[in-house]
């Protein structure tokens, strides 16, 4: 794995002055909806060899837009990445007889995962607003298409921009645990120095899929873990939901952010290729089914089947039959064989519910997927640390902005990220967490008894693990002036500064998350291979598994007691490293005799 290619997937695009570079475009459609005809295009330009009829009509018009006013869409077209802004604009009673236009454009995937594409988001919006009323007034279509057109003898060889976001700040072991040197080569680093960096005063520029983390976090709770374990998996992932689809578009980018594996501990896997990025497909539909079981019979070929370079960037950053997308089409769930993993979303309108309605997640036999008592309690402290971390940064902003007040402060972020980091008593609803097994309960009753009811040691040790996943991000923040400059020197907005913070700190937590599993299980593999012996080194590499303890476990962040995350390390292990493991959980002794 070359270091280019580590550095062309390990980035995120976080230019904070939103007309700075708008990314060029291979093509500009407009398409209106006839009522004879359906969906057509009613004007286009492109450049050659890249085809819309028949492709770009149901890309950026899903199942359902026709029910909702306003949206925007992403998708993926060979080696483009695509958006289109759809506005619906009724004349009459009847909801199908409406003006509906979509103005979208098709941006090379070389410059990231989306292209950039967010970055015209504004402008094609005004444009599809412009021409919901008289498609023939094309001319401000015709100046955008000149201003932003690609030159025709451009080919795939563009520079790759920055995609990843970033793992950021230095991550620091837990007292007493110093970082170990290998001997095994190319396996020099450890969680304990696994750091990448963000420049200080950058942020997330409007539109940005990122800036959706807080609202990813809050409308998933602490089912937020086995989903990001199950895309470090490499699992193919489905989210149904219904229209607007921006926001589920918005969570395919948040998912595949997260479950990126950082820069730092690429060089400790052992396969040759490993699968460091999940890939985003975002909107998918029925036309999409061909290809979707092209990568089903891929996925049954193994991990190591090359992925398809013209579907999103190089082949490599992929393996085949390993994908996040959404959908409105309800036919694709009930295609099991097409996905690993489907995400049920909730209606947007189950906003106003009293009683908080949870996404239902399963696999695609339909066995439910519910979040560990481990991650319940990871859950609510990473929502205190965050809380925590924004009081702070708020006090910070109030005091030090001469033209902010402290009220100012308390809107610069999403109206929903209080709500995000605020504990709430339904997040212990059964359908959501595994229930406590039965040896887990004696082995809790008993320490409890032990402890004279005084705090655990080993769950103090657990927060102390948490905490440190989100340690130095606000020491880091407060070197970030409050007014940082663009590159070409221009004043930021503060306001954009603050809202891009919880985001950022979302980002380094998983990323750090990432890095505890895959640098624990790194170790492992490197003790088991210095303690064989140089006769039957390669024996014992290829067929004796490594033994994970509960321990370990504990020390991952996983849960000791539970089945799924037990399988989840033997998965991990297979994959990334091309071993298999012994995974010993948690169990009840009495006198050195088992009990449960």
């Amino acid at each position: 794995m070359s270091a280019a290619r580590r550095d062309q997937s390990m980035h995120i695009d976080l230019s904070s002055n939103a007309s700075q570079e708008l990314p060029s475009i291979a093509a500009a459609f407009l398409i209106y909806f006839d009522v004879k005809a359906g969906y057509t295009i009613a004007w286009q330009r492109s450049l050659p060899g890249v085809k819309l009829e028949g492709v770009v009509e149901y890309k950026s018009l899903p199942s359902g837009l026709h029910k909702v006013k306003e949206d925007l869409i992403y998708y993926v077209h060979d080696q483009y990445a695509g958006l289109s802004a759809f506005v619906n604009e009724p004349v009459e009673e009847n909801e199908r007889n409406a003006l509906m236009v979509a103005v979208g454009v098709l941006v090379p995937l070389s410059y990231g995962r989306l292209g950039r594409s967010w970055k015209h988001a504004e402008r094609l919006k005004d444009l599809s607003r412009q021409l919901v009323h008289d498609i023939t007034k094309t001319q401000p279509l015709e100046e955008f298409w000149e201003c932003h057109r690609l030159p025709n003898d451009t080919t795939s060889s563009l520079g790759e921009s920055p995609l990843d976001p970033p793992s950021s700040f230095r991550f620091k072991p837990n007292a007493g645990q110093a970082p170990r040197e290998s001997k095994v080569p190319g396996r020099g680093r450890s969680v304990s120095d696994a750091t990448t960096f963000v420049p200080p005063g950058q942020t997330l520029s409007p539109y940005h899929p990122a800036l959706s983390l807080a609202t990813f976090l809050n409308a998933l709770g602490p089912l937020l873990f086995p989903l990001h374990r199950a895309a470090l998996l490499r699992k193919r992932i489905l989210l149904m939901g219904q229209a607007p689809v921006e926001l589920a578009c918005n969570y395919v980018y948040d998912l595949s952010i997260l479950s990126n594996v950082p820069i730092s501990v690429a060089d400790l896997l052992s396969a040759e290729e490993p699968p460091l990025r999940l890939r985003p497909l975002f909107t998918v539909g029925i036309h999409d089914i061909p290809f979707l079981e092209e990568e089903a019979h891929a996925a049954l070929d193994g991990p190591s089947s090359p992925a398809t370079p013209t579907i999103d960037g190089p082949a490599a950053d992929y393996i085949a039959g390993s994908w996040v997308a959404c959908s409105t089409d309800e036919v694709l769930a009930t295609k099991r064989e097409l996905y690993d993993v489907i995400v049920n979303l909730p209606p947007s309108y189950s906003r106003d519910a009293k009683e908080k309605v949870w996404p239902k997640i399963e696999y695609s036999d339909r066995t439910d997927i519910r979040a560990t008592q481990r991650d319940l309690r990871r859950y609510r402290a990473l929502r205190r640390g965050l809380r925590r971390w924004q009081r702070m940064n708020k006090k910070r902003s109030a005091s030090n902005a001469e033209n902010i007040s402290s009220t100012d402060c308390i809107s610069l972020l999403p109206d929903n990220a209080q709500e995000a980091f605020d504990d709430a008593a339904s997040t212990s609803d059964e359908k959501l967490v595994e229930q406590s097994s039965w040896p887990a309960l004696a082995y809790s009753s008993f320490m409890w008894w032990a402890s004279a009811g005084e705090k655990r040691a080993d769950l103090q040790e657990e927060d102390e693990r948490d905490a440190s996943l989100l340690a130095d991000i606000s020491d880091s923040n407060h070197n970030t002036p409050l007014r940082p400059r663009s590159r070409s020197g221009t004043n930021m907005s503060p306001h954009l500064a603050q809202i891009a913070a919880p985001e950022m700190a979302l980002i380094a937590y998983f990323h750090r998350l990432t890095t505890l599993i895959l640098s624990t299980l790194a170790d492992l593999v490197d003790f088991h291979d210095e303690d064989s012996s140089e006769g039957n080194r390669a024996e014992s590499q290829e067929e004796t598994a490594i033994f994970v303890s509960s321990e370990d476990m504990g020390r991952m962040g996983l849960d000791v007691w539970s089945e799924a995350d037990k399988a989840f390390v033997e998965e991990v292990m297979e994959l990334y490293f091309g071993r298999s493991a012994e995974v010993q959980g948690a169990r009840v002794e009495c006198c050195g005799i088992r009990i449960c």
